[in-house]
């Protein structure tokens, strides 16, 4: 059957912002059914990269390297592309400079919104970035680890881990 072209784009356009907003309760098909599973768009370390570079924002890693199965490295292979975005907003909402220390490698806690799964980065700790998002985001308690958590508008979540933040982005944060 052949849809109508604005049907078509409008019927695309549900689609893309359901992946983009939607991520906890799923997305809606071209029939406009509502499934728990989330379709996320994976990119590749050097999508990733670009995309970083793009507005300023750098990475490290203590084994300087990108390799996804070495917990040295810091690997942006399989992140998710509203993880990546969710970066690029945080950059132009701050100003600050961000330094990524920690993505999609082995070596994180497991789960299903974990680093491996791409839902996941680490920045490295300034005080431009922390007054940031304590100033801006709201406190929402104490992680099982004793992290202090802070979420954005959109939903994300950012945990101070000591010496860094480990940043959860469900969407782009508005991208």
């Amino acid at each position: 059957m052949r849809l109508h072209p604005i049907r078509a784009v409008l019927t695309a356009l549900a689609l893309v912002l359901g992946a983009l907003f939607a991520p906890a309760t799923g997305v809606l098909t071209s029939a406009g059914e509502a499934h728990a599973a989330t379709t996320v768009t994976k990119i590749t370390h050097a999508q990733a990269t670009s995309m970083f570079r793009e507005v300023g924002i750098t990475w490290s890693s203590s084994g300087n390297c990108s390799d996804r199965n070495n917990s040295t490295c810091t690997s942006f292979d399989q992140l998710n592309l509203a993880t990546a975005q969710g970066a690029q907003t945080l950059k132009r909402a701050t100003g600050c400079a961000l330094n990524i220390t920690g993505g999609t490698e082995t070596g994180h806690a497991s789960g299903t919104y974990s680093h491996w799964n791409g839902y996941k980065l680490d920045y490295a700790l300034n005080s431009c970035v922390s007054n940031y998002i304590t100033g801006t985001f709201s406190y929402i308690g104490v992680r099982s680890d004793g992290a202090k958590m802070y979420q954005s508008g959109s939903g994300n979540i950012y945990a101070l881990e000591g010496n860094h933040w480990d940043v959860l982005y469900y969407n782009c944060g508005g991208c």
